[in-house]
């Protein structure tokens, strides 16, 4: 298993990617490309287009595609990591990694709550979101970007809190709910005093999923008005449909549907999306580890999932779990577009699925076979050890 502080090694660093059979882009306004040629240099993403029109002189490093489809890397938008590549929850080491093998080069905090002894006080809980923000910052667990430092607000803080929190690098809140805040009015004041330092806030919806947690119902969601509406189809425990229309209709947030939640109320909730036409709101996660474990296929089982029994364009969902995260997130990854990072899933259907292309292969329901993935223009895993076997892989020509 390898581990990576996420710096490139050496020199001035050139990326070609040829051959490409499939350019998915991530923007869910123009999720396919015409184009067969990837450029990146020092991990950026500097040109995109067909062979002829791109310069490809003194590329340091070239992947032949042979042909497969080039995604961006799958983003989590919810997980609960705890110390490097281990997580008490299931007591696993290597879950990161394993989430690799699955496409995923980014994963955002929900909050470390399942931190042995997790600190409830006010000092305490700001100590382990700086702490949890800096460690990761500073190593990445097999090259993974895992944005991380997410506390859980509780009713004795106050704005100081926040500001402090802010200035020493924090960005995120853990899910509201998962502290001692449960109520409206109060998540309302500290959501605002959070987005007032720019730190980005996800509410627990459903009913409670660890000790310590409660029913957050829609009136509470709609009340916090948190930047993410974190598993709206339940983390596992789903809320009725009524409610969960209720907060789709009644806010403009951002909707998160979770691996490990309710089926039904994530295809639910896709539909009420593609309803009122708003499919950019809709963002991906596992909600992992949890109860249930962890599941390092957890994104491309949504996206096949979603795609296939909510009837959604494979392109579309992709999306879902790259660029309508990237933007919803403020990330400068998810999207093949010049000036983003270079994170990239090489994906093909799997061998002897009933799909004629990788994309009608996930309208099925199937799983796509990933045969590479880079991150920051590096190559952090070839073919994947967890999901099916791709009919076609990359091969690495040059670096």
């Amino acid at each position: 298993m390898a581990h990576d502080a996420g710096a490139a090694p050496g020199g001035p660093q050139k990326l070609v990617i040829r051959n490409i059979g499939l350019l998915l882009s991530g923007d869910i306004a123009n999720p396919i490309l015409d184009a067969d040629t990837v450029v990146a240099e020092n991990g950026r993403i500097t040109a995109i287009g067909r062979a002829r029109d791109v310069d490809q002189e003194h590329a340091t490093h070239i992947i032949d595609a042979n042909g497969t489809a080039l995604t961006p890397g799958l983003i989590d938008s919810h997980v609960h990591p705890v110390a490097g590549d281990w997580t008490p929850r299931q007591n696993q080491i290597g879950w990161i990694d394993s989430n690799l093998n699955g496409g995923v080069t980014t994963m955002i905090s929900a909050g470390e709550v399942h931190t042995p002894g997790r600190p409830r006080d006010v000092i305490g809980l700001k100590a382990l979101a700086i702490s949890a923000q800096r460690q990761f910052a500073n190593f990445r667990p097999s090259g993974v970007k895992v944005h991380a430092g997410a506390p859980c607000i509780e009713p004795e803080m106050v704005e100081q809190d926040f500001k402090d929190l802010a200035d020493a690098g924090v960005t995120l809140l853990g899910e509201v709910g998962l502290g001692g805040v449960k109520d409206g009015p109060t998540a309302r004041r500290m959501v605002a005093w959070a987005r007032k330092y720019g730190i980005q806030s996800t509410i627990h919806t459903g009913g409670p999923s660890i000790p310590g947690s409660g029913l957050i119902d829609a009136d509470v969601v709609l009340d916090a008005d948190t930047d993410v509406v974190g598993h709206i189809n339940g983390g596992h425990t789903a809320l009725p449909d009524k409610q969960i229309r209720c907060i789709c209709e009644g806010c403009k947030r951002g909707l998160e549907i979770v691996h490990n939640g309710n089926e039904r109320a994530a295809i639910y909730t896709l539909r009420l999306a593609k309803e009122m036409k708003e499919l950019h709101r809709v963002i991906l996660g596992t909600d992992a580890p949890a109860g249930s474990g962890v599941q390092p296929l957890g994104i491309a089982r949504m996206v096949s999932m979603l795609s296939s029994l909510g009837e959604l364009p494979a392109e579309q969902a992709i999306c879902l779990a790259t660029g309508n995260t990237a933007r919803m997130r403020k990330l400068d990854c998810g999207l093949i577009e010049v000036g983003r990072a270079a994170d990239f899933v090489f994906m093909d259907k799997a061998q002897h699925s009933a799909g004629e292309t990788l994309l009608h292969s996930i309208e099925l329901g199937d799983l796509p076979g990933i045969g590479m993935v880079v991150i920051d223009g590096q190559v952090k895993c070839q073919r994947s050890r967890n999901t099916p076997p791709a009919t076609r892989i990359p091969t690495i020509i040059k670096g």
